[in-house]
């Protein structure tokens, strides 16, 4: 070993060992951070209130929904007998909603057929607004710290006083004929409605304004869960729907290495991986690189049968027979990638199939509009033919 090779190999053990003391010496500061999530022990995380759920409600079942309400309800939906197949309490708390357009209007229809829906969010879904005839505002003149009560008298010992943190958003406008007002916020002896009961058909839809009240700092802290406990207090002891922070894998970021970044060990080891790396690609620069020998990839013999057995179809003029299969081959690729049900090609299929592909809606219902076209007519022209092919190839473009 060369005294140079040496040299770099003692520096890369210093930098290693220096960097294991300093990652273990030195203090973890406090993350902040309001991520509201159920599974985050963070001062704004929601790990106490999700494990408490269940000491709230003893015989309330608890399912995390991993997917977007939509997802959830819309498979827990008889499209035979138009009623829901589950039925319980949904709970969402964020800081700020993320609820899509077509998740809400699943919630509502979730919630007229009986169920209920709590949120507690800094912002109502505008799908929400536009339904209960409701809207919220925002005072950027109150600050500092509120007192948070109750619309009842019988909670008036679960009040609550919290220094900081607070949104000043609040109820403005309501529809007396279906709303109750529930609970307050108050700032600077300014009084603002921050939590509201709207009747919704069968059933019924909780806001809440307040989502910090949830979370691990809020509840741990001078006894401030009994407020948390009284706005609970009005969900039913029932099967219960928690919208989970953590959704296909979000919880640890989009980076390939989430999960390494995510454990302090993994991630010292990674750097010091690639550091070694960087040194060793360093050190075997100069050396040379052989040629490597171009061997010619085996030919795609498959692409070339598919066009000789489409020539032969086209050739013979079976113009029904080809319309039938491309059709037959596009419902089978729409049932296998997006597991919906092809029986019914009617308004329903064409939305579902819009969101879900992404595609424009316009597009889907073309494709649909020649489908059932066709299916009606007895004998089809080439034209047809190229009409349908266009159509779909076109829903297959990026």
């Amino acid at each position: 070993m060369s005294k140079t090779l040496k040299i770099y190999v003692g520096l890369l053990l210093f930098l290693f060992v220096a960097l294991a003391v300093f990652e273990f010496t030195a203090p973890k500061p406090i993350d902040w951070t309001r991520t509201y999530n159920e599974k985050h022990s963070k001062p704004y995380g929601t790990l106490v209130v999700r494990k408490e759920l269940k000491s709230l409600m003893p015989n309330a079942k608890i399912q995390d929904l991993r997917v977007s309400p939509f997802e959830f309800f819309d498979d827990h939906y008889d499209w035979i007998d138009s009623v829901y197949t589950t039925s319980g309490t949904y709970i969402y708390i964020d800081g700020n909603n993320t609820v899509d357009e077509s998740s809400a209007q699943e919630l509502l229809d979730f919630a007229s057929h009986g169920n209920r829906i709590f949120m507690s969010s800094n912002s109502i879904p505008q799908k929400f607004r536009d339904s209960l005839f409701l809207n919220t505002d925002y005072d950027y003149n109150l600050k500092g710290k509120a007192t948070l009560s109750f619309a009842n008298r019988i909670l008036d010992k679960n009040e609550i006083t919290i220094p900081k943190g607070l949104s000043n958003r609040y109820f403005s406008k309501l529809d007396a004929d279906y709303t109750t007002i529930l609970g307050y916020q108050e700032f600077d002896s300014i009084q603002h409605v921050n939590f509201i009961k709207v009747e919704y058909g069968l059933g019924e839809i909780l806001l809440h304004l307040q989502p910090v009240v949830f979370t691990n700092h809020t509840l741990l802290k001078d006894k401030k869960y009994v407020y948390a406990a009284g706005v609970i207090s009005y969900l039913q002891d029932e099967s219960i729907f928690y919208d989970s922070r953590n959704k296909r894998g979000d919880e640890l970021g989009s980076s390939e290495l989430r999960f390494i970044l995510s454990k302090p060990g993994l991630r010292m080891a990674w750097y010091v991986a690639l550091l070694s790396l960087i040194l060793f690609i360093i050190f075997n620069s100069k050396r040379k690189q052989r040629i490597v020998k171009i061997i010619k990839p085996v030919e795609n013999t498959t692409v070339a049968f598919a066009k000789t057995i489409g020539n032969l179809y086209y050739e013979t003029k079976d113009h029904n027979n080809l319309i039938e299969k491309k059709t037959t081959y596009f419902l089978e690729y729409v049932r296998r990638i997006y597991y919906i049900d092809t029986q019914l090609l009617d308004e329903k299929f064409v939305k579902n199939l819009a969101l879900k592909s992404g595609k424009e809606i316009k597009k889907v219902q073309k494709i649909i509009n020649i489908i059932l076209y066709l299916k009606s007519k007895s004998i089809c022209t080439e034209d047809h033919l190229l009409q349908l092919n266009n159509a779909i190839e076109d829903f297959f473009k990026a």
